[in-house]
């Protein structure tokens, strides 16, 4: 597959809106006997931010009651009805479900109700082809992009064919062209696939770099939009871009902090979580989060002003299990607590994570007891020991380089004398060598 035809698959990979038309959604979605209607509200409400991040005022949501999925139109007729009286009456011409549907069922709605339809998934894949900013972040999004639409070829054929009718591709051409489209398809995801190893190892030889420094390092992580950026701007005095946004960061940024006993530390922002997020993104990027998610320490910021807060807080824990995180790792940092209405929300945060501190990175409030708190993290998982190595074990001197920090070291005979700081982990190894 040529770069240009790649490129061409890349363009039609978006919504197809009508040209000349100002765009406007109208969002669906539901609630059955087991759910409540309120958390469906409080689901189209992340939906509509969801949107306004894309770009795409909001004309109206439907919330609606489902007993059972319709298996061609995901809701029922007398809904979808109502849909295409309020598209007309408001001139939208988008409608985005929050729930996943199929690419049939989508291709079902967009001819019935004549305008693009989408899903969540899909619109978090726009919002992130939108904000990549990095050759790496690019590459994992169309990745994820590519795998969404490979089943999705019958969709983009109707949307061709309405937009090259006069000449280019037919609708009669179908089949046999879809066939075609799915063997370059394929052939882009192999090279992408390859393309993405070496970004893998590119992480890899990143993190090895850093372990070999000695320098510990915090990966602050949390659901989009918690204060990430504005909390590594406030302790390193950095000029991350900050937006009130979701997704306003979708590559990792590091800077370095001096923590009150002068030990340096890196401190990483990395992307936002979100309830459901799309496992072809998860995949994409695993390297990037993998690469900050296996750092020393994990601050998990929380938006405790926000009326699901511990929702996302679950949300953010689903996917750390996915990616074969412990809680042990965090320490759970309470941001915006200033603004929060439910102060019995904070205590039982609190209960459910032993390890927490309450800030406001904007005020800069909570500070010392957060960076205290970051101390004792490190002292608790690290301990400083006297070695005796024989040079001819010297690969383990090397290991402590990467895994540990040396703070000394001197040659006495056949033997190496280190101290140093290393992860407590490794203690049970390093008995044989301790040295008085």
């Amino acid at each position: 597959m040529s770069n240009e035809q790649e490129e061409e698959f890349s363009e039609e990979m978006g919504i197809d809106l009508e040209k000349g038309s100002e765009p406007a959604a109208i969002l669906v979605g539901v609630y059955s006997g087991g759910s409540k209607k309120s958390l469906c509200e409080e689901h189209l409400d992340e939906l509509e931010n969801l949107a306004d991040t894309f770009g795409v005022p909001v004309a109206a949501k439907f919330h609606c009651s489902l007993r059972k999925i319709d298996a061609s139109t995901y809701i029922q007729k007398g809904k979808l009805e109502e849909i295409r009286e309020k598209i007309q009456e408001t001139q939208a011409n988008l409608v985005i479900f929050d729930e996943e549907i199929s690419p049939g069922q989508q291709r079902n709605l967009e001819k019935i109700l004549k305008v693009s339809v989408m899903d969540r998934t899909e619109l978090i894949l726009e919002i992130f082809a939108q904000r990549a900013q990095t050759k790496e972040a690019h590459l994992q999004i169309e990745m994820a992009r590519t795998r969404y639409e490979f089943p999705r070829l019958k969709r983009l054929w109707s949307h061709f064919s309405r937009q090259r009718a006069s000449g280019g591709y037919l609708r009669g051409e179908g089949e046999q062209q879809i066939e075609i489209d799915k063997r370059l398809l394929q052939r882009k995801i192999d090279r992408l696939t390859s393309e993405l190893r070496e970004v893998k190892r590119t992480r890899e030889v990143q993190r090895s770099a850093r372990l070999r420094s000695g320098i510990p390092t915090f990966a602050i992580i949390g659901y989009t939009n918690a204060g990430k950026s504005t909390l590594l701007n406030a302790l390193t005095e950095a000029e991350v871009f900050v937006e009130d946004k979701l997704f306003a960061t979708l590559d990792p940024t590091t800077r370095k902090f001096t923590l009150p006993n002068n030990q340096e530390v890196l401190l990483t922002d990395t992307v936002g979580f979100i309830r459901n997020l799309p496992h072809t993104l998860i995949a994409a990027f695993k390297s990037t989060l993998e690469s900050a998610l296996h750092d020393d320490v994990l601050l998990h910021l929380i938006d405790a002003s926000h009326p699901s807060a511990e929702e996302h807080a679950l949300a953010t824990f689903d996917l750390l299990k996915e990616l074969d995180i412990h809680e042990e790792a965090l320490i759970t940092v309470l941001n915006k607590a200033d603004l929060c209405a439910d102060p019995a929300m904070i205590d039982r945060l609190r209960h459910r994570y032993p390890k927490t501190v309450v800030i406001s990175a904007l005020q800069q409030t909570g500070f010392d007891d957060l960076v205290a708190r970051m101390v004792q993290e490190l002292a608790e998982r690290r301990q400083e020991i006297k070695l005796k190595i024989p040079q001819s074990e010297y690969a383990l001197v090397t290991e402590l380089r990467r895994e540990g920090r040396v703070l000394y070291e001197e040659y006495e005979e056949n033997d190496v004398i280190i101290r140093a700081e290393v992860p407590i982990t490794l203690l049970h190894r390093l008995d044989p060598y301790r040295h008085e």
